[in-house]
C-alpha cells in the first residue's frame, strides 16, 4: 500500500476538499420526490430486447479489472486480503472426510478499481439526487437512501467512443479534456448515436497505456469529459457514462476550483450513474461500437459505489 501515500491530491483542487460554493436551489427528480434510483427507471423490457439484438457474434468482454493491494486508488483508498484457515491450526481437519477449506477476510474501500458510482456518492452543499440532504440519510452505518443495493440490474444499450483514435493518438495526455462537440463528432465519425436509455463509456487509452508501466501517474491524472460534455449527455437521457479512467471527468480540472464538476451534473443534477476504469481496450480492438451491457452489482444495503465487472456481449 505504500504506493497510495505517494500520490497528492494537489491536481484536483483545494475546493473540492473543503466544499463548493456553487449552491443552487434543489430541484425534485422527474421521476418523482420518492425516487431514489434515477436513470435506473429506464431499464425498460423493450430496451433490454433491443440490447440483446447487438449480439452478433456471441462474444462476451469483461470490463472490470483484476484489483490487489498494489492497485492505485484515491487517496486514501485501498485494500487488504488475507486468506485464513479457521480452526485449522496445526493440520487440524474439521470434517470426518479429512477436509480443510479456506476462506477469506477484506478489509477496502469500495471505490477502488472498476466501480459504480450511486448517487449517494457527490453533491453539493450537503445536497445530493433528489434533494436528499446528508444530514438526513448519510449515517456511519451506511446510507439510508440512495444506497447502491437499491439500483436494479443495469441493462441495455452500450455504446463505446474510441476518443483516443478520434484525436488520432494511441492514448489521451493527463487533462485533456473532450467537449460535447468532440462527443458528437467522434460519434458520427464512428456511425453510432447516442440515445435515452444508453450507456455510454468512453475509450481514452489511459488505463492501457499507464495503469501497469506508471501507476502514480495513473492516479495523479487523467483525460476525461468537459462541463459541457457531462451537460449534453444528460440531456439525451443516457442510464450511465463510464470511461477507461479512474474518475471519468479529466484532472486536473477543466476550471480551476471545480474538479469532478461533471459527478455534480450526472449524479446530483440527473441521477445517471457514473462507471469508472472499464476495460474498453478489447471493445475498441475488436472494433465494437455498440454491445448489450449487463451489470449485476453485489447488493451490500447502504453502499455509497461498488466494486463491480460488468458485461459486453455482443
Amino acid at each position: 500500500m505504500s504506493f497510495l501515500k505517494t500520490v497528492t491530491l494537489s491536481a484536483i483542487g483545494v475546493s473540492f476538499l473543503a466544499g463548493t460554493a456553487f449552491a443552487e436551489e434543489c430541484i425534485p427528480s422527474k421521476w418523482g420526490k420518492a425516487d431514489e434510483i434515477g436513470s435506473a427507471n429506464l431499464v425498460t423490457t423493450e430496451r433490454v430486447i433491443a440490447a440483446s439484438k447487438l449480439i452478433k457474434q456471441g462474444k462476451t468482454q469483461p470490463l472490470g479489472i483484476t484489483i490487489d493491494a498494489n492497485t492505485p486508488a484515491f487517496p486514501p483508498r485501498g485494500l487488504s486480503l488475507q486468506v485464513v484457515q479457521p480452526n485449522q491450526q496445526g493440520g487440524g481437519r474439521l470434517f470426518a472426510y479429512d477436509g480443510s477449506y479456506n476462506d477469506d477476510l477484506m478489509q477496502l474501500w469500495l471505490g477502488i478499481g472498476s466501480q459504480l458510482d450511486g448517487l449517494g456518492h457527490l453533491g453539493q452543499n450537503g445536497m445530493y439526487y433528489n434533494c436528499n440532504d446528508e444530514k438526513e440519510f448519510a449515517a456511519i452505518t451506511g446510507l439510508t437512501k440512495l444506497g447502491t443495493h437499491n439500483v436494479p440490474p443495469l441493462v441495455g444499450r452500450g455504446v463505446v467512443l474510441d476518443m483516443a483514435k478520434f484525436f488520432g493518438k494511441d492514448h489521451l495526455p493527463a487533462g485533456k479534456f473532450f467537449t460535447a462537440a468532440d462527443v458528437q463528432a467522434a460519434s458520427k465519425a464512428q456511425g453510432v448515436t447516442i440515445g435515452e436509455g444508453d450507456i455510454v463509456l468512453f475509450h481514452t487509452g489511459w488505463t492501457d497505456a499507464k495503469l501497469e508501466k506508471d501507476p502514480t501517474a495513473w492516479a495523479s491524472a487523467e483525460p476525461g469529459i468537459s462541463e459541457d460534455a457531462a451537460v449534453w449527455l444528460a440531456a439525451q437521457n443516457v442510464m450511465a457514462v463510464g470511461a477507461d479512467t479512474w474518475g471519468v471527468d479529466v484532472v486536473p480540472p477543466e476550471k480551476d476550483g471545480r474538479p469532478f464538476w461533471g459527478h455534480v451534473v450526472l449524479l446530483k443534477e440527473n441521477g445517471i450513474y457514473i462507471l469508472e476504469t472499464m476495460n474498453t481496450g478489447p471493445l475498441v480492438r475488436d472494433n465494437v461500437t455498440e454491445f448489450m451491457f449487463v451489470l449485476g452489482q453485489p447488493k451490500v444495503r447502504g453502499t455509497v459505489q461498488m466494486i463491480i465487472n460488468p458485461v459486453a456481449m455482443y
